[in-house]
C-alpha cells in the first residue's frame, strides 16, 4: 500500500547484509552531514513547537511535507552509489534527512540517531488475495479468498516471528557503519494503521463487501469480529515479547504528523512499552461510499476496542470524515483527526476547535500537474488559514505520486505556507 509513509516494519527475514568499505564511506560521509544538521538550535525550537502542539498548547501552524511517491524524483536512483540492497536502503534514508534539513523548509526535526528495525516474518491472516496486474508500480485488481461463510475457518490470528540473531547483527553493522556520529536505535513501528477495512477489503473485496451489508450482514460481522480479535492479540503479543517502542518523539504518527507529546508514555512506566503508552491510528478510507449508519455498525464498533488501548489516537486519511463526526468525537483518547481534500474544512474547524489537533491534508494534485501553479498553492493555504482559526492546526502535504519531475514544488510549497502563516 504506498499510503504508509514512516519507518513501518516490514518483512525482513532475507537480507543481504553487506556493507563494503568503500559504501561504508558514503554512509558516513551522510551521515556525519546529518549529525551536524540535527544540532542546529532550529531543530530543538521545532521539537518544543511539536510538543506543544501535540499537547495543545497553541503555537504557529506547523508545516510537514513527504512526497511519498515523490521521493524517486527528488532522490533518483542514479544518485545512489552504494551497490548492495541494506547500504542503499541507508543511503536512501540518509539523503532524504539531508534533503529534508538542508532543502524542504518545513518542521521535521532533524534528529540525532540512527533507526534500525526488528528482522522479524509476519504470516498472513491464513488466506491472502491473488494479485493480478500491478507490475511497475500501476494499477492491480485482486481476487479475494473469503468466498463464502465456510471459508471463515480457514482463518487464523498473524503471528510474528523475530529473529534475535538476526536483528543484533544487523544493530551491530549499524553501530560499525556509523559509529561516533549517529548513536544507533531500535525502534520502529509495527504497523501504520489498524484500521482493519484495508485487510478487510483485500479479503473479502470492496464491492463484495459493500454488498455484504445489504446481503450478508452476518457473515460482515463475525469477519471484522474476527479483525477486531487478530488485531487485539498481536497487540498482545507485542506487549508481552516487549517489542513495541516509543513513538512520543520525531516518530510518524497517524496519517500525517509527529509523535512529540509529554503526555506519554502513561503515567507510572517503568520501561516496558505497552499500548497505554503509544500513540495509533484508525482510518476507514474503503468505506468511504458508506453510510454514517452503516460505518457505525460495520466498522467503528470493531474499532473501538482497538483504540481505547493507546494513550493518544489519530483518526482518518484521505476519507471525508465530517459526516462521521457524531461518532468520532466520543473516541477515548482522540487527539489528531485527518482533515483531507475531501473534508468540509470549515465545518471540521468548528467540530474540533482548540479540543484537538487539525491535521489538514491539501491536494496532493497541487504539486502532480504539468504546470505549477504557486499562485494556487497559495490561495488554497490562505482558504485553509482563514477557515481554521483557534485549532491546533498543521499542514501536511502527503499522498504524492508524482512531483510532475520537479522537485523545487515541495520546497516552494513549504516556502508558501510559512509566508502565508507568517503573514497570519
Amino acid at each position: 500500500m504506498a499510503d504508509q509513509p514512516g519507518n513501518v516494519a516490514q518483512d525482513t527475514h532475507v537480507r543481504d547484509m553487506t556493507i563494503t568499505p568503500a559504501e561504508c564511506d558514503i554512509l558516513r560521509r551522510l551521515a556525519g552531514r546529518v549529525a551536524e544538521l540535527s544540532t542546529r538550535p532550529l531543530e530543538r525550537e521545532k521539537q518544543d513547537l511539536w510538543t506543544k502542539h501535540n499537547d495543545l498548547v497553541p503555537v504557529r501552524p506547523l508545516v510537514f511535507c513527504d512526497p511519498e511517491n515523490g521521493w524517486s524524483e527528488i532522490i533518483t536512483s542514479d544518485q545512489i552509489r552504494c551497490r548492495h540492497e541494506l547500504a542503499r536502503a541507508w543511503e536512501y534514508s540518509l539523503r532524504k534527512e539531508i534533503f529534508w534539513g538542508e532543502q524542504m523548509g518545513d518542521d521535521r526535526v532533524i534528529e540525532p540517531w540512527f533507526n534500525v528495525g526488528w528482522v522479524y516474518t509476519r504470516s498472513d491472516w491464513g488466506m491472502h488475495e491473488t494479485n493480478i496486474g500491478g507490475d511497475h508500480g500501476g494499477a492491480r485488481r485482486w481476487k479475494s479468498p473469503v468466498r463464502d461463510l465456510n471459508d471463515l475457518s480457514k482463518l487464523r490470528f498473524p503471528s510474528i516471528q523475530v529473529d534475535r540473531a538476526a536483528t543484533e547483527r544487523l544493530m551491530a553493522i549499524a553501530q560499525d557503519t556509523l559509529g561516533g556520529l549517529l548513536p544507533v536505535r531500535l525502534r520502529i513501528a509495527w504497523y501504520w494503521t489498524l484500521g482493519m477495512t484495508w485487510e478487510l477489503i483485500k479479503l473479502r473485496g470492496l464491492a463484495q463487501m459493500m454488498l455484504d451489508m445489504y446481503d450478508n450482514p452476518g457473515l460482515l460481522h463475525r469477519l471484522m469480529a474476527f479483525l477486531r480479535d487478530g488485531t487485539l492479540h498481536m497487540m498482545d503479543v507485542l506487549e508481552q515479547d516487549g517489542l513495541y517502542n516509543l513513538n512520543n518523539e520525531g516518530d510518524y504518527v497517524g496519517s500525517g504528523g509527529f509523535g512529540w507529546t509529554t503526555r506519554l508514555p502513561a503515567s507510572g512506566f517503568a520501561g516496558r512499552v505497552c499500548a497505554k503508552d503509544l500513540w495509533c491510528l484508525l482510518e476507514s478510507q474503503e468505506t468511504v461510499g458508506v453510510s454514517p449508519r452503516m460505518f457505525e455498525e460495520f466498522v467503528f464498533r470493531y474499532q473501538i476496542p482497538i483504540m481505547e488501548r493507546f494513550g493518544r489516537v489519530c483518526y482518518g486519511c484521505c476519507e471525508p470524515i465530517h459526516d462521521r463526526w457524531h461518532l468520532l468525537r466520543h473516541v477515548p483518547n482522540l487527539r489528531r483527526v485527518s482533515v483531507s481534500p475531501w473534508c468540509d474544512r470549515a465545518q471540521m474547524a468548528e467540530n474540533l476547535g482548540g479540543r484537538y489537533v487539525y491535521s489538514l491534508k491539501p491536494h496532493p494534485g497541487l504539486l502532480a500537474g504539468d504546470r505549477f501553479e504557486p499562485e494556487a498553492v497559495r490561495a488554497d493555504i490562505r482558504d485553509a488559514l482563514d477557515k481554521v482559526k483557534g485549532c491546533h492546526l498543521e499542514i501536511i502535504m502527503k499522498d504524492n505520486h508524482t512531483l510532475g519531475n520537479d522537485p523545487r514544488r515541495v520546497v516552494t510549497w513549504c516556502n508558501i505556507a510559512r509566508q502565508e502563516i507568517e503573514r497570519g
